[in-house]
């Protein structure tokens, strides 16, 4: 039996060198961070529910447990040395389980994700691959 895989909307059917000159091909997936892990007196601020663009159902979420997340922010002081040196930083995480029915996702982050996150957008990368 054949199964219909969905594809997010920014994937593109071109392989190989035929997207050469065009406009380049991202590589991850946007994710929009819906809040914190919480009951009703606590909150986890290191876990986060993610809704990702593409995924409607709980199946679809299987493909991208485990995937690297990214929540690039702009900070005031720039850090690094020479050509490093910027003012954007990253907080990285992982995607751990599915959350519900709907195409959401539960994840945890090394570092607690400041509350202007909440609402903003995170990227999923498409690696590591388990293909």
């Amino acid at each position: 039996e054949t199964k219909l895989v969905r594809r997010p909307s920014w994937y593109g059917d071109q392989v190989g060198t035929e997207n050469m000159g065009q406009e380049p091909v991202r590589l991850y997936s946007k994710g929009i961070v819906m809040g914190y892990k919480r009951g009703i007196r606590l909150q986890y601020p290191k876990q986060v529910r993610i809704k990702v663009e593409g995924l409607e159902t709980r199946s679809d979420t299987k493909s991208y447990l485990g995937k690297r997340v990214a929540y690039v922010y702009k900070a005031s002081n720039s850090k690094g040395v020479g050509k490093k040196e910027s003012k954007y930083r990253v907080i990285w995480g992982k995607i751990l389980a599915p959350h519900g029915n709907n195409g959401v996702v539960k994840s945890k982050f090394r570092r607690n994700l400041p509350p202007t996150a909440i609402g903003g957008s995170v990227r999923v990368m498409l690696y590591p691959s388990r293909i």
